[in-house]
């Protein structure tokens, strides 16, 4: 498994929140949810989205705009116009001054909007839950990017907006992964631009020196890995692949293989029951304590919060 393949293997929706959005204008929508990531996906007409102390981004049909969170940030037919609704944690749904809104604005099956035939057209898909998606997928990308229309295929999109509407069983099952899908089409194609400023990982790949030492620790990053081992086989000196390793990826090899272990133990947290001991096997540590103490220096907390944590809304 390549570098890019591993990262983009990571998006997991659990029971995320989608709907398919109607607005008239003015419309103006203040997001303070604190979601790790949000996908809109503009169907009719234009939005402007901005971020908190960051310029005004226009978003017209066919654009899919992807924000990382926890950044507050505002949607609106026009950026003069002051928002008139406020998403809040657990997408609770305010005016301005705190008056509940979430009957109002409900249109029927995950439809939601101030006009069932308003000209402006969206769709929403908020990843709610921490860990869905890798602290390293989110560390690669910007505050906002949005993706054009004209440069990829938006198909995703098309199935996404039949699909969002049906009240079916296994719906939500179904919703989650084409918002996975969606995602990754979408950071696929936006990570091979050249204006991209992709992470030096994925610039690093294609060097005949680096590239090689990154899809060796990708495809066995539990493997008791050494720089001189990595040099040997790439075909270099130690000291030599060390700083071309630093250089172009922004770590040395040693501390970018403890992240990526540390990425699929939490992976393996989110998505299995696997004790910690298993965990700790399989991405290269040989007990649970090594693992433990190395994801609370690097993360902050401990695997078993982590994984209490996962059954928590964020914010």
């Amino acid at each position: 498994m390549d570098a890019l393949a591993d990262l983009l293997d990571g998006p997991r929706a659990r029971g995320a929140f989608l709907l398919r959005a109607t607005l008239s204008p003015p419309w103006s929508v203040r997001i303070q949810d604190e979601a790790p990531l949000c996908l809109v996906a503009m169907v009719r007409d234009d939005a402007w989205i901005t971020p908190d102390e960051d310029r005004a981004v226009r978003v017209g049909p066919g654009d899919v705009a992807v924000v990382r969170g926890p950044v507050h940030y505002t949607v609106a037919g026009d950026p003069a116009t002051a928002p008139q609704v406020v998403i809040h944690p657990g997408q609770v749904c305010t005016t301005p001054d705190g008056r509940a809104l979430s009957a109002e604005m409900d249109l029927g099956t995950r439809n939601w909007g101030n006009d069932p035939d308003g000209s402006a057209v969206m769709l929403i898909g908020t990843y709610q839950m921490r860990g869905a998606v890798t602290q390293r997928l989110l560390a690669a990308l910007p505050t906002l990017l949005v993706l054009r229309g004209d440069s990829w295929d938006g198909s995703l999109v098309t199935l996404l907006g039949r699909e969002i509407v049906k009240d079916e069983p296994g719906q939500e099952v179904v919703l989650d992964r084409l918002l996975d899908l969606l995602l990754i089409a979408v950071l696929r194609t936006w990570f091979s631009r050249p204006d991209a400023r992709a992470p030096g990982w994925y610039r690093a790949h294609g060097d005949p020196v680096v590239g090689p030492a990154l899809r060796m620790l990708h495809a066995d990053p539990a493997h008791p890995w050494t720089v001189a081992e990595l040099a040997g086989r790439a075909g270099v000196s130690r000291a030599a692949l060390a700083q071309r390793f630093a250089k172009l990826v922004g770590e040395p090899p040693m501390a970018y293989l403890t992240g990526l272990r540390l990425a699929q133990a939490a992976d393996l947290l989110r998505e299995t029951d696997a004790t910690l001991d298993a965990v700790a096997r399989r991405v290269g540590y040989g007990t649970a304590f090594a693992l433990s103490s190395a994801f609370k220096r690097e993360l902050g907390v401990s695997p078993q919060r982590y994984r209490e944590g996962l059954s928590r809304p964020a914010g």
